[in-house]
């Protein structure tokens, strides 16, 4: 049976953690969703040909490129979906936009504000042309999430008073972990910072429909050298050459904050939490109501109801057809993993490029989060000082 949907080329620079899971969702999304168009997953490029084509075999890629600049010029792909380390999205991103091709990017946008700057402008020319670009906060697609967002819209919190936001790992408190590229500022940017933080920022921003306007911060690296890996694939398995390097980002960021509007906020990124393994936490408190969430539990929301006061929380299992996402997977109660948020993402990225309207979040977006997170490196060197975010 012949599929009368448009194709649409994808190329994807990147084939480690990320390029795994976004690969998963780039086969798996035309399976559950009804899509205007047809992903083609045509090529993949990574530095190692050799390792690029393993990849490429295992995860389901037709092609292969060893060079970005050729993939970004080639004429079967129409998307360009960046999963590199963060010192090179800015380069990447605006060639593909100028070539013409939507941008699918992952997280933070850049490592500078200035780069960050330069991609939100090629964005918003590009869209002039129809062109679109999107940024990878996955945890927007948590069906959990979405519906906090929903319920803060709604109004069932009411004034927006406390935002509590913690992002908890522990994969690097042993001392020999390699010195992986996630541990290094010229190829990350920043530490738990950019990593972590970023996403608790938008998730935020996301729920409460409010930016961050200042804040006060504290950084700190526990574990300042570490052994040298072999490769910078950043997995726990990265091999050891018995020489150490500095560690050159920061291991853990506390700030406080203030959104639009006065609420408060806490936010706390770490990847020293002993015990911790993904555990995105959010609580917002309003006039009218709370709700909470937990990643380690990501199927579950709860929500309080002020008008109920002895009845405290509620457990809403987030798996219902009418929940967001939720109804294209499986019966309720069967519960959603980490893998489905990336599908979800692709999914709402190809509807918007269909439309011809820009995907959320976009790169403004993206710039907005970068923004938090330089100041917040800025009071944290400054000793705490309160710090706008322009």
């Amino acid at each position: 049976m012949s599929d009368s949907r448009p194709a649409l080329g994808v190329g994807m620079v990147g084939y480690a953690f990320m390029g795994r899971a976004h690969s998963q969702a780039w086969r798996n999304v035309g399976a559950f969703f009804d899509l205007p168009v047809r992903p083609v997953m045509a090529v993949l490029c990574g530095r190692s040909g050799e390792r690029t084509a393993a990849a490429a075999a295992s995860l389901g890629w037709a092609a292969v490129e060893t060079d970005w600049k050729r993939l970004v010029h080639r004429d079967d792909v129409a998307i360009v979906d960046v999963c590199t380390p963060g010192d090179s999205h800015a380069e990447i991103a605006i060639a593909a936009l100028a070539a013409g091709k939507h941008v699918l990017c992952e997280k933070p946008l850049a490592n500078s504000v200035a780069e960050a700057e330069a991609m939100a402008e090629a964005a918003r020319e590009a869209a002039g042309r129809g062109v679109r670009a999107m940024v990878a906060f996955n945890y927007r697609r948590v069906p959990a999430v979405a519906l906090a967002r929903r319920l803060v819209a709604e109004g069932r919190l009411g004034e927006i008073r406390h935002v509590r936001a913690q992002y908890l790992q522990d994969w690097i408190v042993d001392p020999d972990f390699p010195l992986v590229w996630r541990l290094r500022k010229d190829k990350a940017g920043s530490g738990a910072l950019g990593d972590i933080g970023a996403h608790i920022v938008d998730t935020a921003q996301f729920v409460t429909g409010r930016a961050l306007t200042g804040v006060s911060a504290l950084t700190e690296t526990f574990v300042r050298n570490r052994p040298l890996a072999e490769d910078s694939s950043g997995l726990a398995g990265a091999g050891r050459t018995g020489e150490r390097g500095e560690v050159t980002v920061d291991d853990a960021a506390l700030f406080i904050g203030r959104f639009e509007g006065g609420a408060l906020g806490s936010f706390e990124a770490t990847r020293f939490a002993t015990g911790r393994k993904n555990a995105l936490r959010l609580e917002v408190n309003g006039a009218l109501g709370s709700l909470a969430f937990d990643f380690e539990a990501m199927n579950e929301l709860w929500f309080h109801d002020a008008a109920e006061p002895e009845a405290g929380f509620r457990r809403i299992l987030v798996t219902e057809p009418h929940h967001p996402y939720a109804g294209a997977w499986w019966p309720p109660g069967h519960g959603l993993g980490y893998d489905h948020t990336f599908v979800h993402e692709v999914k709402d990225f190809l509807e918007a490029i269909a439309a011809g309207t820009d995907p959320s979040p976009t790169f403004e977006d993206g710039l907005r989060v970068q923004r938090v997170l330089a100041a917040v490196e800025e009071s944290a060197a400054s000793g705490s000082r309160w710090t706008a975010v322009p």
